[in-house]
């Protein structure tokens, strides 16, 4: 029914009851009867008809996306792989006549933000196929067997699509499949196991016969947390990763993010590239939005490199605010950070990029690092080494002060992080061990005397820059910055004057 179709129907209705009642007619009946079908309806629909109205809304417009693989950047081997795989889609009769069974499933895994989802709408490009998607949350409802019925209609509604526009296939993509694919417990009658089951069954109803053919994608970025009866082959036949973009990957997604931007002639999006390492693809499109929202701030029509610096450190670590720290509060944040700096400086040379008093996000300073090369593999020094930066803001406030401060909470967590990977890595002296079969006592004992150890170097480092911090101190204090050059000039010519 229309939008006035329903404004009359209910501008009407009253108007027939007055002339009803006019006419001395029994009303009552008429609306106990008209009460008890409107609930009818609403109940039907919620039970049963959700997921074409989510359908039908995600899927306005162009049945087939209008993305191709050529649109994702950073992520050619998943690519590869699920061009691959998608081809037994597109070549079927050549498959069939080498008797090989098409596949019916397809899970894409990765952290959040990594194009899974953009994977998923090129392969109905590539295989110009219907496209329809939901998410795991769309499923789950309180009512008892409606996610299994909006599974029945989710396959339902591909087919009739697929027929209605002559397509030979559709793909069904499910987004945070996790949410009705977990592991099953054993538990009876449980809304998320009918609903799982439901799926198993009309994926297992997905033959190579069938016309239009169905496969189906699903995305999710906790693995671990799905049953086995949907990873095992004859339903999720192939597990493609798409992973956090390497250096060369997130080159080409910058390059792809600023095709409608306007550079300035001396930006170096190789330099960005080398400085986001670890950001997703969805971060990178958010770095060069927000470097275009600095350059408009400014009033320029183009983006220029610090913009683009500005950008990585507004995704890294949140907005600027405008907090208004005591002196004392100040004093104790440079230490704090010149800390670090010291401390990156001496175990890695050229690390430290800019030490900052700025308050961003939730970090009253920071300190930025160098480009590094991307690292996969870790050793026990370079862990080692982590730690101690990590380590370098307590140690600070505990030479000056006598004591710490919950500045340095994070650094402290960050540190606990990469102690447990160096004991889950066989890298301590509990050997070669499964921390889940370790006691608490040793793994609090041997986390407190790799600590402890790393701790007393760290400050025995920093004990031998006392005349580093307090020429640093004041530069820090007065201009709120101070670059890594700068930085560096000035340990090496302290340092160059104490050997003297």
């Amino acid at each position: 029914m229309s939008k006035y179709g329903k404004e009359i129907l209910i501008g009407a209705l009253p108007v027939l009851l007055v002339f009803l009642i006019y006419l001395q007619i029994k009303v009552l009946p008429f609306l106990l009867v008209g009460s008890f079908l409107f609930f009818a309806v609403y109940l039907a629909k919620a039970r049963g008809g959700g997921i074409s109205v989510v359908a039908d809304r995600k899927n306005k417009g162009k049945s087939v996306p209008n993305l191709t693989f050529d649109d994702i950047g950073g992520q050619e081997r998943a690519k590869k792989e699920l061009m691959e795989a998608l081809d037994f889609l597109v070549h079927f009769e050549r498959i069939r006549q080498m008797g090989i069974r098409p596949l019916k499933g397809i899970l894409l895994t990765g952290p959040p933000g990594t194009g899974k989802t953009l994977m998923a709408k090129a392969a109905a490009s590539y295989t110009d196929s219907v496209f329809i998607s939901a998410s795991g949350s769309e499923f789950v409802e309180m009512y008892v067997g409606v996610g299994a019925s909006r599974v029945r209609d989710l396959f339902k509604e591909a087919r009739q699509r697929a027929q209605k526009e002559n397509k030979d296939s559709a793909i069904l993509f499910i987004d945070e499949i996790e949410v009705i694919g977990a592991k099953r417990d054993g538990g009876q009658h449980k809304e998320y196991d009918q609903t799982l089951n439901q799926l198993l069954t009309e994926m297992d109803g997905i033959h190579t016969s069938t016309h239009p053919r169905i496969l189906m994608i699903a995305a999710t970025n906790r693995k671990e947390m799905l049953d086995s009866a949907l990873l095992r082959p004859g339903r999720f036949d192939r597990h493609i990763e798409v992973d956090l973009p390497d250096r060369k990957g997130r080159l080409q997604i910058l390059h792809l993010h600023s095709v409608n931007k306007t550079l300035a002639d001396d930006v170096l999006l190789e330099k960005v590239a080398e400085e986001s390492f670890g950001f997703s693809g969805a971060q990178l499109e958010s770095v060069m939005n927000e470097a275009a929202i600095y350059a408009m701030r400014d009033n320029l029509e183009r983006i220029e490199q610090r913009h683009l610096s500005l950008a990585i450190d507004k995704v890294m670590m949140g907005e600027k605010t405008d907090r208004e720290a005591t002196e004392e509060e100040k004093r104790r944040v440079a230490l704090h950070e010149l800390g670090h700096a010291i401390v990156a400086e001496e175990v890695r040379p050229g690390a430290v990029s800019q030490v900052s008093m700025s308050p961003r996000g939730q970090a009253l300073g920071y300190v930025r690092h160098n480009p590094q090369k991307d690292h996969y593999l870790y050793t026990k020094p370079f862990l080692e080494q982590q730690i101690m930066i990590a380590l370098g803001g307590a140690a600070a406030e505990e030479i000056f002060y006598g004591n710490r401060s919950t500045g340095s909470r994070n650094d402290f967590e960050q540190a606990l992080r990469l102690v447990r990977t160096m004991i889950d890595s066989g890298l301590t002296g509990l050997g070669i061990v499964q921390s889940e079969n370790v006691k608490k006592e040793d793994l609090m004992k041997e986390n407190k005397k790799i600590l402890d150890e790393l701790m007393f170097d760290t400050r025995q480092l920093l004990e031998r820059n006392r005349e580093v911090f307090e020429q640093a101190l004041a530069i820090l204090l007065k201009e709120e910055t101070l670059s890594g050059e700068e930085f560096r000039r000035l340990l090496a010519g302290i340092q160059k004057c104490s050997t003297a």
